[in-house]
């Protein structure tokens, strides 16, 4: 007798959840240059090929958690009501974010978030691996908006935009701030911002 497909999928996606969560506990704890495949498995309790079949590589293992963005700004652009710009629906989703206080803006101050954030950009492999997922979704939206150079550089602005707000409310957080604190401005800068790409 067989699992049903659900159950097994379920099962799937916790062993995926146990193995990165293990993983980013001892790269916080030692660095992610200072831990091994070998120790990520062990402290997992998997083997290292088991490992693999989940995370082709060691930076997956950190990044899998931005994936649920990944290609976010396409599908934004694509569900928009109709007679919404582009810019407009892709600034109010940021907005929005900001008000939930999402990770991915970089407006959280809760003591995990700022150590995985600082993780990711100060480990020279991780930034220059989500760069590559931020072309990847650039090359999303750049199809989402249309053909041609505009659309790719409209694409390319939108998220330049996006990575540099991020980055500047994760510092001041970083520096000791509290998002609630730093939420106004981040508002403000995003108006600004998505205001100039108009």
């Amino acid at each position: 007798m067989s699992e049903p497909t659900g159950l097994r999928a379920r099962k799937k996606e916790r062993t995926r959840d146990a193995i990165a969560d293990a993983a980013v506990s001892l790269f916080l704890e030692h660095g992610f240059d200072r831990v091994s495949v070998n120790d990520i498995a062990a402290a997992a309790e998997i083997s290292k090929p088991t490992l693999f079949r989940y995370f082709p590589t060691k930076e997956d293992l950190v990044l899998h958690r931005f994936a649920d963005h990944q290609g976010e700004v396409a599908r934004v652009v694509r569900c928009r009501a109709s007679g919404i710009k582009p810019v407009t629906a892709l600034h109010r989703h940021f907005r929005a974010a900001l008000d939930r206080y999402d990770p991915v803006t970089g407006l959280n101050d809760h003591p995990q978030v700022v150590a995985f954030h600082r993780l990711v950009f100060t480990t020279p492999s991780l930034a220059g691996r989500l760069t590559r997922y931020q072309l990847e979704d650039e090359e999303a939206l750049a199809d989402a908006l249309g053909e041609g150079i505009q659309a790719r550089l409209r694409a390319a602005q939108v998220l330049a935009i996006q990575r540099v707000l991020a980055r500047a409310n994760w510092q001041k957080i970083a520096d000791g701030r509290t998002a609630r604190d730093v939420h106004p401005e981040a508002v403000a800068d995003a108006d600004q911002a998505f205001n100039q790409l108009r």
